[in-house]
């Protein structure tokens, strides 16, 4: 996962050594083949060298390893609101395609929707439907490159109800409709 936005984020925490992300996002460094969490006390990694992943296991079946300093794959380390909010990513990359709420989401995690919200924010600097938007929208960006499907078909797949506001949404986070991305036409 490469959006710009969630990078330049990740990346702050990274040369910050901040546990803002960690449990939630795992840094993969090309160079080294391991993937870490951002608050890891290793050398600094170059951004062009850094792949930013939602789970470990993302970042293992990508062929990258764990860091034996900061070990990512431990999970007794994550505090309680990164836990949750990693608990809330992991639901919403598993259930992206479905009509899911704040109160769905919630329910499923025995938690508050209102306390989920506030901690999921608190802890990425976005909100659950932000993060099912950025969601939906990878995955239709992979869709419109390798399928010939049709926008529409797109549009529910990914999860939108609606083809106008798949289109919208498309837009105004890429920069371009869907029918000029799959083209090519990106600026």
């Amino acid at each position: 996962m490469r959006d710009e936005e969630l990078f330049d984020k990740v990346y702050a925490a990274i040369l910050a050594r901040s546990d803002r992300y960690d449990g939630i996002y795992y840094s993969a460094i090309k160079t080294t083949g391991i993937y870490c969490r951002p608050s890891c006390r290793s050398r600094t990694p170059k951004p062009e060298n850094v792949i930013v992943y939602a789970s470990t296991q993302e970042a293992e079946r990508s062929g990258y390893r764990a860091c034996k300093r900061c070990q990512p794959n431990k999970q007794e380390l994550i505090n309680p609101d990164a836990d949750i909010a990693e608990r809330v990513t992991r639901y919403i990359y598993a259930h992206y395609r479905e009509p899911l709420t704040l109160e769905r989401i919630a329910s499923t995690l025995s938690i508050s929707p209102y306390h989920m919200q506030r901690v999921y924010r608190r802890v990425t600097e976005t909100t659950p439907a932000q993060q099912l938007q950025h969601v939906r929208i990878e995955h239709a960006k992979e869709q419109l490159k390798m399928s010939d499907s049709s926008i529409q078909d797109v549009a529910l797949i990914v999860g939108f109800k609606s083809v106008s506001h798949f289109i919208s949404v498309f837009q105004k986070r890429t920069g371009v409709t869907p029918q000029q991305y799959r083209k090519g036409d990106i600026t």
